[in-house]
């Protein structure tokens, strides 16, 4: 019987064990996460969502504060068009971000960052090259786009001395959107080294829409796999979304996959950046408390605990201090609901907005719980204390465990004391 050691993931001339740890946002997947499957020989993310936010918590640097003191003047208008952000900071915040990851890098393993397309920032174009060329001027092993189809986002570090050094990857949800990619990226001559194929049983955003469980991501590789060999391309394709064992991880293996993207289990580990209060909710839910709804201001369906505070807030916009999600016009949905329901409850101190949430205050401050679908069995994976706690992981246990077990079984954590 197979174990996903028996595989390996290769990306270049140069072999790695095929377990990816998905890019959480806002230092969920911290660094020190990232760096165990770097030291372990495989691969991990960390991610540049608000990370201005990041680099202050990390380095007492002061980039969202003066954010909020440049704009102060600007928090009761509605027209969040003039809140932009400073270039020369954003790229401050990445390279300190990156940089300080890589330098504390050890093993055979990679560490790759993941990059948004719909952190917009009052500014597309600019803010995300700003962003990748950071990334790589930081010494990122590799970038990973994701959350938009990114048609233009290769040409804007096109000319940066590491665009064929370092590996440059897509999360796709489909054979019709890599399709779209590769197209519009002929005319650069780089194809990506890595696809990712994120199914409906991912965690937060979703590539799908509200008809989500009618998809399948064994079926959705086979349809990559199939249009690759039809292009004759070969690219490593990995699978992303529910695979929640390592037997579950070689069921695609075997089927051609050059590795799994997994995140869900680490959540609950001691290097994960949730804060250890929120690490119990994630080990205590059970599968009636998760849901998938459209509050997010992206566009796109959200998977998340029913129990999330980011759910019915009316919180006034933070965009002067964040603003990640304004487009290239000062525009955020969750602005025009909250300014609706303050119209429509003048009265009222504070307002509920239910069908928005101000994504980036609260996944700046942990009240916006996505998960991945298999979340509620997180309980399986450790131990319940006699408090009525859960024992949480090492992520190197959680690592492991992936790549050496086999028949669904799940190794359980040496019961702490």
């Amino acid at each position: 019987m197979k174990c996903v050691d028996d595989f390996r993931l290769v990306l270049g001339n140069k072999d790695y064990v095929p377990i990816m740890i998905g890019g959480m946002g806002v230092d969920i997947s911290t660094s020190e996460l990232a760096l165990v499957a770097a030291r372990l020989g495989g691969i991990g993310h960390i991610s540049d969502a608000m990370v201005h936010d990041v680099s202050d918590r990390k380095f007492d640097t002061t980039f969202v504060k003066d954010k909020a003191k440049t704009y102060k003047f600007n928090i009761n208008n509605l027209d969040k068009s003039l809140v932009k952000f400073d270039m020369a900071r954003l790229a401050e915040a990445t390279i300190n971000h990156v940089r300080s990851t890589m330098e504390a890098k050890k093993g055979d393993g990679l560490i790759f960052v993941n990059c948004m397309e719909k952190l917009t920032m009052n500014g597309p174009r600019e803010t995300l090259r700003t962003r990748l060329s950071s990334a790589l001027d930081g010494g990122i092993d590799g970038i990973t786009l994701s959350a938009g189809l990114h048609l233009n986002s290769l040409g804007l570090i096109a000319e940066h001395p590491r665009f064929r050094d370092a590996k440059l990857g897509i999360i796709v949800s489909s054979a019709r959107a890599l399709q779209l990619f590769l197209r519009k990226n002929a005319r650069l001559d780089r194809l990506p080294d890595y696809i990712i194929v994120e199914g409906p049983l991912a965690g937060g955003h979703l590539g799908f829409g509200m008809d989500w469980a009618e998809y399948d991501l064994h079926a959705i590789m086979d349809e990559v796999h199939a249009f690759l060999r039809d292009e004759q391309l070969s690219i490593p394709v990995i699978a992303a979304g529910g695979i929640f064992t390592g037997t579950d991880a070689v069921g695609f293996l075997e089927k051609g996959a050059g590795g799994v993207q997994v995140a869900t289990r680490f959540t609950i580990t001691h290097e994960c950046g949730l804060p250890a209060d929120v690490k119990q909710e994630y080990a205590k839910a059970s599968e009636d408390d998760i849901t998938v709804n459209g509050i997010s201001p992206t566009g796109y369906p959200m998977r998340m605990l029913k129990s999330t505070p980011a759910i019915g807030s009316g919180i006034r916009p933070g965009c002067e201090s964040y603003g990640y999600l304004l487009d290239g016009n000062g525009n955020c949905s969750y602005i025009d609901a909250y300014n609706r329901e303050v119209l429509a409850h003048p009265e009222q101190r504070t307002v509920t907005v239910m069908d928005k949430t101000c994504l980036c205050t609260h996944m700046r401050n942990f009240n916006c719980w996505t998960c991945g679908h298999y979340t509620y069995r997180l309980k399986d994976t450790t131990h319940k204390k006699a408090d009525g706690s859960y024992q949480l992981l090492t992520a190197e246990h959680v690592f492991k465990d992936y790549q050496f077990s086999v028949d669904n079984r799940i190794a359980l954590p040496p019961r702490e004391e």
